[in-house]
């Protein structure tokens, strides 16, 4: 029988809910992500730092809004699971040792499901190892960090759609186990190109001609370069109200094209599952 949308609703917020508490259990790991996080922080803002009074507006920012992009990526780093983490190791195990079953059995949508889960340990992730490292980055360096309200309010509606993006990709990455089994090299290759793309190592915007606007469409940019262009608003280089509704529809289309892909490749392992006996 079909459940009543307060109802879907109500599981899938206990299910986030679920997430956030798990996470929140582990607070040594959290406290070691957030030193590692701050010190990691200092060491790329100093680089910023020479590398901005060397080529001063690089990319478009000048060297404040440079070092608030590098802090705030810091904050979103762990969220968006951008070097590795989240749910998609548990997703494969569970798919190699036939617990996924269980996972298929349940009243709930598969997608649905892990996402709520995946939210909420992101929900977690940023209070807890995001706005501490970014605090101190504020203290410790000048930060072209907004005072509206509302470019806050755009920046958190910006970073749910690039927590979207970011499980939408791991999700893919999780339902490839129905045909490799063991995920362990399809994950670092995964890793290896969000780091790249999506602006960890530098802003996008740094990277000339052709190529930079290449890797800035892709769904990468929409984890973490968009997010931090709509927080910098007017004054950095996606600025301007256009720009921002711009970013955000960037940022929703590609969530909505890799949630409905990932619909897709699951229809297509649950039928395996179904043929193998499962």
């Amino acid at each position: 029988m079909r459940q009543p949308v307060v109802g879907r609703a109500g599981l899938y917020g206990a299910v986030a809910a679920g997430g956030f508490r798990r996470y929140a259990t582990y607070g040594t790991a959290t406290a070691a992500g957030v030193f590692t996080n701050t010190v990691f922080g200092f060491i790329l803002a100093y680089t910023y730092i020479a590398l901005w009074d060397e080529r001063p507006g690089l990319g478009g920012y000048d060297q404040s809004e440079a070092l608030t992009f590098m802090w705030v990526s810091q904050a979103l780093l762990a969220a968006g699971a951008l070097i590795g983490g989240g749910f998609q190791e548990e997703f494969q195990e569970r798919v190699r040792t036939g617990d996924i079953a269980v996972d298929l059995y349940r009243p709930a949508d598969l997608q649905a499901w892990w996402l709520a889960g995946d939210l909420g340990r992101a929900g977690f992730q940023l209070l807890g190892r995001g706005v501490v490292p970014l605090v101190i980055g504020g203290l410790a360096f000048q930060l072209a960090l907004p005072t509206a309200p509302l470019r806050w309010l755009l920046f958190l509606v910006s970073v749910l759609l690039g927590l979207v993006v970011s499980f939408a990709l791991r999700y893919l990455l999780g339902l490839a186990a129905f045909w490799l089994m063991d995920g362990a090299g399809i994950n670092m290759m995964a890793t290896v190109v969000s780091i790249f793309f999506s602006g960890m190592l530098l802003p996008l915007t740094v990277f000339p001609g052709g190529f930079g606007e290449f890797v800035r469409v892709l769904p990468w940019a929409a984890m973490l370069q968009v997010p931090v262009d709509v927080l910098l608003g007017g004054s950095g280089a996606g600025g301007g109200a256009a720009r921002t509704a711009g970013a955000l529809g960037f940022q929703a289309a590609w969530a909505v094209a890799l949630l409905g892909l990932g619909r897709l490749v699951q229809s297509a392992a649950t039928r395996k599952v179904v043929v193998q006996g499962g």
